[in-house]
């Protein structure tokens, strides 16, 4: 492209796409959903291992970023909405189609331009279980990587990746937003587990269980879950007035000095 267009687009309508984040329970080893016979007593010792979050990515098949990884995304298109055109570009990308997106944030400006072309982000997330995570069937350009290990990353995606996770860790404490990636039902075992994962380190069990009952966030179904050779294990739901929007709604700004989202600028400008 000459040089005078590259500069025109520079003042110019920015391009409009969106992007999808998918944020899944380890799939790989079940001790983050604590089902199965990974599953613990709730007042067990708590395991050395962590869960994890894991996300799909795709690999760029074309410059910019040629060879990087990418969140599954697409332009849009002025005949469907929004929301459809974040179905559709996860679907056509990963086969995956989650029963709800929500809108995450929107990002945008000069310094996420590439080549002097910019570009506004409408960026979606979901988090999804096990049933809805098993539909992506990896492939050379598309796999599950864990947040806390993601590979060299296009634009500013693994910033974006950085934010949805702390919207994540902020939504957990005051919302039933877990029992998406745990399930209606629950063992108080299971959703620490799902606590462990989100917040990246292991938690005591006896301080977690007198926590959460004591929020009145939960409520026993009556029924009982068998594990192993523990007693079995009280069952439990949020609340009907538990939101699950978040009490505490972040924005991109407070995240400005979180040292994550600085490196990750610094790192762009190098």
């Amino acid at each position: 492209m000459p040089l005078g267009n590259v500069s025109e687009r520079r003042h110019g309508a920015p391009d409009l796409g969106v992007s999808v984040v998918i944020l899944a329970l380890d799939k790989r080893a079940n001790i983050a959903s604590g089902l199965g016979k990974s599953a613990h007593h709730d007042d067990a010792p708590a395991s050395n291992e962590v869960g994890r979050l894991w996300l799909p990515l795709v690999k760029r098949v074309k410059q910019p970023y040629l060879g990087c990884w990418a969140l599954p995304g697409a332009g849009l298109r002025s005949d469907i909405s929004l929301e459809d055109a974040a179905f559709t570009a996860l679907e056509s990308t990963t086969a995956m189609h989650p029963h709800y997106l929500e809108q995450l944030y929107t990002f945008g400006g000069p310094a996420r331009s590439q080549g002097g072309l910019p570009m506004v982000s409408i960026v979606y997330w979901a988090l999804v279980g096990q049933a809805e995570a098993e539909t992506l069937h990896e492939a050379n350009n598309v796999q599950w990587f864990a947040t806390d290990a993601l590979p060299e990353m296009a634009f500013d995606h693994e910033a974006i990746v950085d934010y949805a996770l702390w919207r994540l860790r902020n939504k957990i404490e005051y919302s039933s937003i877990a029992s998406r990636l745990v399930g209606n039902e629950f063992t108080l075992a299971q959703l620490r587990h799902v606590y462990e994962a989100v917040l990246g380190k292991a938690l005591d069990p006896a301080n977690f269980r007198r926590r959460m009952l004591t929020s009145d966030s939960l409520q026993q179904t009556g029924k009982y879950q068998a594990e192993g050779r523990h007693r079995p294990a009280a069952l439990y739901r949020y609340s009907a007035d538990t939101p699950i929007e978040e009490i505490y709604e972040g924005s991109l700004a407070a995240l400005t000095s979180h040292k994550v989202l600085a490196a990750n600028t610094a790192r762009q400008h190098r």
